[in-house]
């Protein structure tokens, strides 16, 4: 696996920002604080959200009550793109060759492309790096046509992402402590915010996680599943077009991806929690698959 950093092996840029990340929670605690998430018990229309309302045009893409990223403090998250620069879908470089997205992104190998430490689309420097995908790797067991489940998928790159200040993987939750509900957590995409249409920006929200059973709240009992963890409802969300993208907690001055952005309402509306992949029920298939590939 990749060799994620904590704070103290970050740059000193990288680590005025990742403390300034740090002080933002820790006054949204304050501020907030947060027991479990103040949701609507109400059952809403479900959507895979890399799909786009009728309202917008096709290549928008959203986190909605975020804000703007500061430089490149997630230099994990990676853009999924057509050969055109056209945005599908999110992603977390993990391992440099693989990037971890979601399976519903319908990814493929030889025509999109992954573009790396791009902190503002189409703004390419001499600290971007782009790469082929040389194959995609989806979960067996996912299936779009009837579930939600198992939304996962590994993109192996043609060439190893070279690591710099910039450019480096995240950690993920072998070992990660259970997640309490109330817990703040980060997520980021490149999507609307109350003042543009289409950002080209990275956007970042700090969400709270939600537990499954008021998960189960919004919706049905057999739709959350324990390969889904939640979070939102607190007036930030992921949304149509952040598919792919990660979910991070933060654990001893370590970042570590918890999930990875699947579906939601439609309407992305605020007090509705988003349904993420639960990253950690996968690592041995993620260990497993980079092994072997």
């Amino acid at each position: 696996m990749g060799k994620c950093k904590d704070l103290s092996k970050f740059d000193k840029g990288q680590i005025v920002l990742a403390r300034q990340l740090s002080q933002r929670i820790s006054i949204a605690e304050s501020v907030q604080k947060i027991g479990p998430a103040k949701i609507s018990a109400r059952r809403s229309p479900r959507r895979s959200v890399s799909k786009t309302e009728k309202t917008l045009p096709e290549d928008e893409h959203h986190v909605v009550g975020g804000h703007p990223v500061i430089d490149n403090v997630w230099p994990w998250q990676v853009s999924i793109q057509t050969p055109r620069g056209k945005l599908i879908c999110g992603g977390s470089l993990i391992d440099k060759n693989w990037v971890l997205t979601a399976a519903h992104c319908s990814v493929r190998p030889r025509y999109h492309k992954v573009v790396l430490g791009q902190n503002e689309l189409g703004y390419n420097d001499e600290f971007v790096q782009i790469r082929k995908i040389a194959k995609v790797i989806t979960h067996p067991d996912y299936n779009k046509q009837t579930t939600h489940n198992n939304d996962i998928a590994l993109l192996k790159l043609s060439s190893p992402a070279r690591m710099t200040s910039r450019i480096s993987p995240i950690c993920l939750p072998s070992s990660f402590p259970s997640i309490n509900p109330g817990t703040l957590c980060v997520t980021t995409g490149w999507g609307v915010t109350a003042n543009e249409l289409n950002p080209r920006v990275l956007q970042e929200a700090t969400i709270p996680i939600v537990s499954q059973d008021r998960c189960r709240q919004v919706w049905d009992m057999n739709s959350i599943t324990d390969t889904m963890i939640c979070a939102g409802a607190s007036g930030a969300s992921s949304c149509q077009g952040d598919s792919g993208g990660p979910l991070m907690c933060q654990s001893s001055g370590v970042w570590y991806q918890v999930g990875i952005v699947s579906w939601g309402d439609e309407d992305c509306v605020l007090d509705s929690p988003v349904i993420y992949t639960r990253v950690s029920y996968f690592q041995t298939w993620i260990s497993e698959i980079i092994t072997s590939n």
